[in-house]
């Protein structure tokens, strides 16, 4: 009996402790990131995804921890998250720099450590402070990252220091105890073969190795990878690259999907506005998986870990949102998806469709992100005003009033700046050449067009000319082209101007759409003699129907004219000329005519400001001089529309008629305004109607998100 007893509780005490033990099980992944060099960009964020491919930031997007209470600078960087060896703590480690106050140099990381993601506590390691001798010149403190050392069961921390002579280095130290601070000095972790600058390590332990992916600064740039038996010596630098893009990469961070032998590389492509996101097996052959990967956020450097079910949830009860961010997409084809407005204080959404749309039968096809339940779903009359929607997540629920506009502001669908447009009398129909936006610090390196029998409805046609394929001179910063229809010996050609690095090109085709053949050389690559500062970019092309003449006209900074050759690719000599506007010239000329006037227009203030607006003068001729009107101003912002940034324009007359309209950019509707200074390279192309008076003034415009119904 007594043994029967004691079996019984062994039992029992087994049957707990196996079931305390029990494997935890991750269902989630919590990314953390940053997003730009701009004010409040430098701060930690958070995302969540089901499946390591498809992340929704939570906290609209929003900081999950404030910078200036964390840091020593008033900004952080380059988020690096841990699990701790126990399971329940985790470890994150951040440079300390705010760019916008400090440029690139900084002294110091950030350790925090947290039990449930949510609260941290954290401690400044200033490094020159801390090891006066050995490291007092270090001017470069970045991207620290935390491993556990099974050996010696501490966390190792990793980052790149660089002091008086370069290059950078990854050094390593070991935190102490309370993950507080350093209980060792640092040392070189890693010894490049080339002496090469090497920033952004990231280590991971598969199959007995520690596998060391970092950027190599120089000798080729990109993510290179060395592998040791030790975690904390021995590197050998593999053969080759492991990022698979000829674009600026830094920030790799390699994770293991959960339940998988797969391992995700991802990278920050920090000069083409995106991450991109690679598998493998082995961690040597990587495969682009981009087309699966999916974020309604735009992240810099950052991390991923597995998180469980609870965790996943108390991160949804803390930052799941029942805000505009919980909306991630209106799938219907008729959406204006980029010009959607969510306005949470007022509970209303404004939704743009295309002209024509049957507002009475339509399925807006509004997907969430996947901890929110949209109640409202499937077809919906919105003739007769707005429609309530609800949502509900984590027991709350909100409603919003949704409204349904037929639109027509932007006449592009997405990111296109400095539209030109002209009139071919081959094809009857109007073409927008414009700078293809929507990449950082105007990185874009192709041009398209688009194409219009009435102004209104626009097809896309397409890539006209690739700098990287077509353009032997130049293959970045393609911009603000410009183009003419000519007829010459009884055939049509199109003769058009582009800014390639900052100098000018001319490319020539039998149509509108191309293809256009480069001339092989820039057309304009030095500034004019006289001016004194400024970019040679921004071309317009002009012929006086009075003499016939053809001119070039260009500048930033300055305003460059000069007369063309018959041959439209070559300037005749001694007519360059710099034509003299006030002060509130930036950029942008824009010639036309209209009885017996020369019209000059350009562009005032910085295309990322909310103040870009367009002013105007006259002449008597195409070369000037130019006569400025007291009150000059042709479109500008008009905030209670939400429109800002209305600029560089281009004219357009319907033919045989004294019709005019006006084609320019303005920043996206409506969430340019709250993108700071990457508003100027979010752009989007509208037209409105540009009218005269008596006199021959131009009336002011009102930028419209209307846009116009017809030509008439």
């Amino acid at each position: 009996m007594k043994s029967s007893v004691y079996r019984l509780i062994l039992m029992c005490f087994t049957v707990a402790i196996l079931f305390s033990c029990k494997e935890v099980k991750y269902t989630n992944y919590l990314f953390t990131y940053f997003t730009g060099n701009e004010h409040g960009e430098e701060a930690i964020r958070y995302a969540l995804s089901s499946n390591g491919y498809n992340y929704y930031a939570l906290n609209n997007n929003q900081p999950i921890i404030d910078s200036k209470r964390i840091s020593s600078s008033g900004g952080v960087r380059d988020p690096h998250i841990l699990r701790g060896a126990d399971g329940k703590t985790f470890y994150m480690v951040v440079t300390d720099l705010y760019v916008t106050e400090q440029g690139w140099n900084n002294y110091a990381m950030i350790l925090m450590k947290s039990t449930d993601l949510i609260n941290w506590s954290s401690s400044i390691i200033n490094i020159p402070e801390t090891y006066p001798q050995e490291y007092g010149d270090i001017k470069r403190v970045w991207a620290p990252q935390t491993i556990y050392d099974k050996t010696t069961n501490q966390y190792m921390i990793y980052w790149s220091m660089l002091g008086d002579t370069g290059p950078d280095i990854i050094y390593y130290a070991y935190a102490n105890k309370d993950f507080t601070g350093l209980a060792t000095t640092p040392k070189q972790l890693f010894y490049s073969p080339s002496n090469s600058a090497c920033i952004d390590g990231d280590i991971i332990y598969n199959d007995g190795k520690y596998h060391l992916f970092f950027k190599n600064e120089s000798a080729g740039g990109g993510i290179r990878q060395a592998v040791s038996d030790k975690i904390n010596e021995g590197y050998v630098q593999l053969d080759g690259f492991f990022d698979q893009t000829d674009a600026a990469v830094e920030g790799s961070g390699i994770f293991k999907l959960i339940d998988s032998d797969e391992y995700i590389l991802m990278y920050d492509m920090y000069t083409s506005g995106k991450y991109q996101f690679t598998k493998t097996k082995d961690l040597q052959n990587f495969t682009i998986v981009d087309d699966e990967i999916s974020m309604n956020f735009h992240p810099r450097h950052g991390t991923v870990i597995p998180i469980t079910e609870e965790e996943t949830q108390a991160l949804i009860q803390k930052w799941g949102l029942l805000d505009k961010s919980a909306f991630v997409n209106f799938n219907s084809d008729a959406v204006r998806k980029h010009n959607v407005d969510i306005n949470d204080e007022s509970g209303t959404m404004y939704i743009p469709v295309k002209l024509g749309t049957d507002i009475t039968n339509l399925d807006l096809k509004i997907q969430t992100v996947p901890w929110v339940n949209l109640k409202t779903t499937g077809v919906q009359d919105f003739s007769k005003g707005a429609v309530d929607y609800v949502v509900e997540s984590a027991g709350k629920s909100k409603t919003y009033k949704v409204s349904v506009h037929e639109d027509n502001n932007p006449v592009l669908s997405g990111f296109y700046a400095d539209p030109e447009i002209i009139y071919s009398h081959k094809n009857n129909k109007y073409y927008i050449y414009p700078t293809s936006d929507g990449f950082t610090g105007w990185s874009g390196t192709y041009f398209k067009t688009f194409s219009s029998p009435d102004l209104i409805n626009w097809t896309d046609e397409g890539v006209i000319l690739d700098l990287k394929k077509d353009v032997s001179w130049a293959d970045r910063n393609a911009w603000a082209p410009c183009s003419i229809e000519k007829k010459i010996n009884g055939a049509y050609k199109y003769f058009y101007y582009f800014t390639a690095a900052q100098k000018i090109g001319v490319a020539v085709s039998d149509n509108p759409t191309g293809p256009f053949v480069d001339s092989g050389e820039p057309l304009i690559s030095e500034r004019p003699e006289g001016a004194k500062g400024g970019q040679e970019i921004d071309p317009d092309i002009f012929t006086d129907p009075v003499s016939g003449k053809s001119y070039l006209y260009w500048g930033n900074g300055h305003m460059a004219c000069v007369e063309l050759n018959d041959d439209m690719v070559s300037m005749k000599p001694n007519t360059l000329k710099l034509l003299n506007p006030d002060n509130t010239f930036r950029e942008g000329t824009e010639v036309f005519y209209r009885n017996g006037k020369y019209y000059f227009m350009w562009s005032e203030d910085d295309t990322r400001s909310p103040n870009y607006r367009v002013r105007y003068a006259t002449s008597d001729a195409p070369t000037g001089p130019l006569n400025i009107p007291e009150n000059n101003i042709v479109i500008e912002k008009r905030p209670e529309d939400g429109i800002y940034g209305t600029g560089h324009n281009s004219v357009i007359q319907t033919p045989d008629t004294d019709t005019w309209h006006i084609v320019y950019h303005r920043f996206n509707r409506p969430n340019g305004i709250t993108m700071g200074r990457a508003a100027g390279f979010n752009r989007e192309v509208c037209i409105d109607k540009l009218e005269f008076n008596a006199d021959g003034s131009i009336k002011p415009v009102k930028p419209t998100v209307s846009g116009i119904k017809s030509i008439e």
